[in-house]
């Protein structure tokens, strides 16, 4: 089974993505998306459809998800989080759970 891929949303810091694929891990970025500015429930559902964990440092994510929307997984950055160590906290997730692990599942990070 393929690794978990995910989907960074417009908050969380450019230079976290580019040390995840540094090491070879699948990340979108919205910006590379082209989907800048729309609404939280269609990127969700965007990353849902591209089989992909979305990261964010958004708490109306997390709204989303308790009101039961599926999706493929939510990676909650505390605001405040250093680069390194959201590129630490998502390698673990990489390495430690699998894209099924994280079907409708928020991890806090």
């Amino acid at each position: 089974m393929a690794g978990i891929k995910f989907y960074f949303d417009e908050h969380v810091d450019l230079a976290a993505a580019d040390g995840l694929q540094r090491r070879g891990v699948d990340v979108l970025t919205v910006q590379a998306a082209r989907r800048r500015g729309l609404p939280d429930d269609e990127q969700l559902s965007f990353a849902t459809r591209e089989n992909r964990v979305l990261v964010t440092m958004d708490s109306d994510y997390l709204v989303l998800a308790a009101q039961g929307i599926r999706h493929t997984g939510i990676a909650y950055v505390q605001p405040g989080t250093s680069i390194g160590g959201l590129v630490a906290a998502l390698l673990l997730l990489h390495g430690g759970l699998t894209p099924r692990d994280m079907e409708d599942h928020v991890e806090y990070l």
